[in-house]
């Protein structure tokens, strides 16, 4: 599909990821609705992430937040967001980019949107989202969301929250993978 000069797929990526600025934005202007939080898995490497030393030597290639009960000013904007959080007893500003972002998820709701590299979704099976592995260091904002294996040894801790991740069945994750043309179907 990259020689079609109507990008269906990254038309469709981009509007995807302004879902995820949307319910930053209204996280940020009105607090966290209800039971609602968020696990945001992004790229520490993409050059629109602003991470401290530390937590980029322990997550080198991928790493998972929650922003549910101890997060401060979060800051959004139209090429990502910052927020404050807490790793370890310190605390931090992270700044990520939104096309750094390659999962996000809303356990209370079950929703869940995965990006792929260079712009192209992920693909998930017809189940939803992939592999669970989970840790149980309890202070840390990072936190395991089911994951691409790349992403699996990175090993983040939790926050707490494990019981309200997100379980295989029913959740609501989109992806385009299985409606794209496969090399064997052109």
């Amino acid at each position: 599909m990259t020689d079609d000069p109507l990008r269906y797929d990254l038309m469709v990526e981009e509007a995807l990821r302004s879902v995820v600025k949307t319910a930053l934005k209204q996280a940020a202007d009105r607090g966290m609705p209800g039971e609602h939080h968020f696990y945001i898995t992004f790229k520490t490497g993409h050059a629109g992430v602003a991470i401290p030393k530390r937590l980029s030597e322990r997550y080198p290639d991928e790493m998972t937040i929650v922003l549910q009960h101890q997060f401060w000013d979060l800051e959004v904007d139209d090429q990502g967001f910052s927020v404050g959080l807490s790793f370890d007893g310190k605390t931090d500003t992270l700044r990520i980019a939104f096309d750094s972002v390659v999962a996000f998820a809303d356990p209370s709701v079950k929703f869940g949107l995965q990006f792929g590299q260079d712009g192209e979704l992920e693909g998930v099976d017809d189940s939803g989202m992939q592999g669970d592995e989970e840790d149980d260091d309890a202070d840390d904002a990072a936190h395991p969301l089911p994951a691409p294996a790349a992403q699996q040894d990175a090993e983040p801790s939790s926050t707490g929250a494990e019981d309200d991740a997100p379980e295989h069945g029913d959740e609501k994750v989109v992806a385009l993978d299985r409606f794209r043309k496969k090399p064997a179907d052109r």
